[in-house]
Formats: C-alpha cells, structure tokens, sequence
C-alpha cells in the first residue's frame, strides 16, 4: 500500500471552559482520564485570554462548556477555545455544550427578528469546530443549523429511571406543559409503561418574554400522580402555572422533570410555593447552593456525556445509547 502510515494510537483530550468545571471534572473522571490544563483569565477590560498547557496536535479533542449566565462570555470563551486547538494542530474540534446557548431563540415569530440558534452555529463553525454535541434542544430540528455532525443526548433515560422509584404507574399521568411538547410527553409515558397522556393548554404572548398563562388541562388527571415533563426551567412561570391547573383539575400530587435547571430568579420561591411535590432536573448547568430548595432533586448528566463521548472517539454509535430512539 502507497503512502506514509501512522504507528501513532488515537488521542482524546477534554478541555474544560470555566462555566462548569465540576460537571467537566465528573466527565473526565467516568473516562478515566483528566482535564487538559488549561490557563484562562479575563484581563482587566473583560477580553478573554486562553491557552493550552500540553500539546494537542492531532488529538480528538472535546471542548466542553455549559452556557448558564452570563451567557455571552462563556459562549466568547468556548469560541476562542476551538479557535485555540484549531491553531494548535487538533485533529477533529467536537463543541460539548449541555446547554446549548440561545437555543429558545430557534425561529422568527415575528418580522426583523434573528434566529439566534443558527447564528451560534455559525459561529462554533466558523471557529473551526467539526462536531457538536449537546443534550435536549429546545427543538430537534436546530441539529440542522450546524454544517456537521450534531450528537443530540437526551436526559429522558436518566430522568425516566429515577421517577419511576417514584411514582405506581398505575395511578400517574404524563402531562406535558403545552401543546408543543406532546411527542416528547408521548415517549415518556411509554417510558413508564403506557401511562395516560394529557397536556396543559397555555396561551404566551410573543412579546412578553418569560411569560405564559396556563387555561386548563386536556386529559384525564383526577386522582392521579401528574409526571409534568419539560426540557428546561428558566424563571418557572410556565412549571408553576402548569402546577396551578393540574391541582385544580383534581391532580393527587405534581412531580416535575426537566433536563436543564436554570433556576433564574424567580424560579426558586415559585416553585417552592407551586405545590408540586418534587422537582427533579439534571446538572446540565451548576445549581448553586442559594438555588437549591427542599424538594429539589438534582441527578448526573455527567455519565450520559462521557458515554457518548467515549462512542464518538471510537467511532461508534451514538444512537445505540438511546435504544436507536434518536
């Protein structure tokens, strides 16, 4: 065979951006490896300045930055990260965002608006990114915003195995927040066994952002443990709402689960005073302790990530994680 051949193994680091060290450290630590050192530090007018201690040429290397507030400078620093390995001689570039940045903002509701979601994804590219990967879009279909392979994790198998220590599926209903979620509701109550289904009918006006009021229930609930499922909790307006009319419509208890736990004031005192009997999310971005109530329960995303992570150096299957449901 012509050619020059490699004797060289494959060569894996994780990068971490300063937004999240912790879930980074967790993920690193189920590969059994460590963290690539990094040195970053903000200079005195808030330009960011990153450096890589060790070599990366020719590495696999995986950039893994959540993007909780303030946004827009850990989104500059994951950018100027991939910049970095790219200038650095780093084989493949794949971007680990558990929480994808504006990724609500995914279309125009209005005229002379942007679609953000797009518009990070033509950044990541720009910088030099050649993969991403990230947990619970806002809406699936944003994987098509990025000119590459986009790994879309979900966090319903890791959800759906704690509610059920939770709950007699027998007496509990699915319930999704509004009329958009209902396929993800679906999935759920197949999850649990064929659980009944039912959805909170909301009205939100476009202008008002964070708001939305919730009109009533469609579905059955009376009596039942109400499994109230959503991709993520910002300021707990549409969560507590949702709660509000599930106890009205007969509901015996409201159990909520989300992927991200933003927890942006005032979600806590809301949701500690909404009734519901657990809340339930992943540490796809950190929840600090003024942001932790009694009923709060906050489970690992950490495994999910280092699985797929470990499948996309193998080059394996992504999908296999989710019993080929993705």
């Amino acid at each position: 065979m012509t050619g020059i051949h490699s004797t060289g193994a494959k060569h894996l680091v994780i990068a971490s951006g300063r937004s999240h060290p912790a879930l980074a450290s967790e993920v690193a630590e189920s590969l059994d490896t460590e963290l690539l050192p990094v040195t970053a530090y903000d200079f005195a007018n808030g330009e960011i300045y990153v450096r890589f201690d060790e070599s990366v040429r020719g590495a696999d290397a995986f950039v893994l930055q959540t993007h909780t507030p303030p946004v827009n400078k850990w989104l500059m620093e994951s950018l100027i990260m991939v910049d970095a390995l790219k200038r650095a001689s780093a084989k493949r570039i794949t971007v680990v965002s558990p929480f994808y940045p504006y990724a609500r903002q995914d279309k125009k509701h209005r005229g002379r608006e942007p679609i953000s979601a797009r518009l990070i994804s033509d950044l990541y590219k720009q910088a030099g990114a050649d993969r991403i990967m990230s947990v619970d879009l806002h809406a699936a279909q944003a994987q098509g915003f990025f000119d590459g392979p986009v790994d879309h994790l979900w966090a319903m198998p890791t959800l759906v195995e704690y509610v059920r220590t939770r709950i007699d599926p027998q007496k509990t209903a699915v319930v999704s927040p509004d009329a958009g979620r209902i396929r993800v509701a679906e999935q759920w109550a197949d999850r649990l066994g064929g659980t009944p289904l039912a959805f909170v009918h909301k009205t939100r006006d476009i202008s008002r952002p964070n708001q939305a009021v919730a009109n009533r229930v469609v579905g059955d609930v009376e009596g039942r443990t109400c499994v109230l499922v959503d991709d993520l909790i910002d300021t707990g307006g549409t969560i507590t709402e949702a709660v509000r009319v599930l106890h009205e419509a007969g509901a015996a208890e409201v159990i909520v689960a989300a992927t991200h736990g933003v927890l942006s004031d005032p979600a806590v005192k809301r949701l500690s005073d909404s009734g519901a009997r657990e809340v339930i999310v992943t540490d796809t971005v950190p929840i600090e302790r003024e942001k932790r109530f009694k009923e709060l329960t906050v489970l690992p995303i950490a495994p999910v990530l280092a699985r797929a992570i470990r499948e996309v150096f193998d080059d394996g299957s992504v999908t296999s994680l989710f019993d080929g449901a993705i």
